[in-house]
């Protein structure tokens, strides 16, 4: 199933204004009384992606005053769907876009930083315990094979850890998620029955466990692990303070050498490093489940899906201009920026891939 079948309609935008170039991308007429045009932006999609957008924003508005963007958490599903109709000039999703769109539509995959994802739980009287959990064990969890919290498999896991003998309530995105694209790529990357069965992509269809909730958005998932105890959940890191604010557990996950690691940015940096040199021309690739002992399992790049041709030479500039700011390391990917979102940087070869992708909207 293509992504574009696998997303759901937009939902209330939460607008914030920034920064860009010199033209109208949606409005079609500048504002009464400005002395220049305004370039107007829609940004819509990823919830794992959307707080460091609203970081960067402020920041981008001192530079560059005419350009107003606004940004909306629907999912990477609906960011790709959106992007490819164009109805939005910025798509923003954890998850490439399928061979099989990108031969029907002439987009640019993106990447403007890599993220990493937590997998959480609320386990009272655990959750400061950093619990190990594997791929296989995560599949079987929401798979429904794994049902007890204090089941063999995850006691072996976690010797000398009391785990209590209480049904595990899974939670996954009810959303188009590029969210649930990267954790159903570990498990179908660590755990072949899960490969053949559910699969990966943005929206999956979940086998049915006993108990089990969905929610909606990364905001969703937090909410939802916090007021339900006992359940698992997978979160992009950028969540990660409201994770620890609410005192929930960060489990960590088993890497594809069989080394039990937390996200940080250690683990990112290690795992980025493995994989980044095998990074196309048009920057689709997935890096899960990267080799090396110090490679944490679930990390990949933010992509932007934009339209290679733009409605207006202004809108273009605007697109060009706030994207190469973005990747910059002296921009939108300086550490003040990846440090309050823990995410990391774009090493310098991706940074090339990605300017010479930028350089292509027009």
């Amino acid at each position: 199933m293509s992504f574009l079948k696998k997303v759901i309609s937009i939902r209330k935008p939460h607008a914030i204004v920034a920064a860009g170039v010199l033209a109208l991308a949606l409005a079609g007429a500048p504002q009464a009384g400005a002395a220049e045009k305004t370039v107007n932006l829609l940004e819509t999609g990823s919830s794992l992606v959307y707080p460091l957008f609203n970081i960067w924003l402020a920041d981008y508005a001192k530079i560059d005053p005419n350009v107003k963007i606004t940004t909306q958490s629907t999912g990477s599903g609906t960011g790709i769907s959106q992007s490819v109709a164009g109805l939005a000039q910025i798509g923003a999703s954890d998850a490439y876009m399928s061979d099989t769109l990108m031969k029907q539509h002439p987009m640019l995959n993106i990447p403007l930083c890599i993220s990493m994802q937590m997998v959480n739980y609320n386990l009272p009287g655990l959750n400061d315990k950093n619990i190990k959990l594997s791929g296989p064990v995560l599949a079987g969890i929401y798979s429904g094979k794994i049902r007890f919290w204090d089941d063999s498999a995850i006691k072996k896991l976690n010797p000398g850890v009391n785990l209590p003998h209480h049904e595990i309530i899974p939670v996954h995105r009810t959303d188009g998620s590029g969210d649930t694209f990267i954790f159903t790529q570990y498990l179908s990357f660590s755990t072949p029955t899960w490969s053949k069965g559910a699969g990966f992509g943005t929206t999956v269809s979940w086998p049915p466990v006993p108990g089990g909730l969905g929610a909606e958005g990364n905001p969703g998932m937090v909410a939802a692990t916090k007021d339900n105890p006992y359940t698992v959940s997978y979160i992009g890191t950028s969540y990660q303070d409201a994770i620890e604010k609410k005192k929930l557990g960060i489990a960590m996950l088993e890497n594809r050498d069989g080394k039990f690691l937390l996200p940080s940015e250690k683990t990112a940096k290690a795992a980025a490093a493995a994989l980044v040199s095998k990074t196309p021309a048009n920057e689709c690739i997935s890096l899960i489940f990267a080799p090396g002992p110090d490679s944490y399992p679930i990390i990949n790049y933010e992509y932007v899906m934009i339209r290679a041709k733009q409605d207006s030479p202004q809108t273009a500039a605007a697109l060009r201009s706030f994207l190469t700011w973005a990747i910059s390391p002296k921009g939108g990917n300086a550490s003040h920026f990846m440090q309050k979102v823990h995410f990391i940087a774009l090493p310098a070869p991706i940074v090339r891939l990605s300017s010479q992708q930028i350089e292509k909207i027009k």
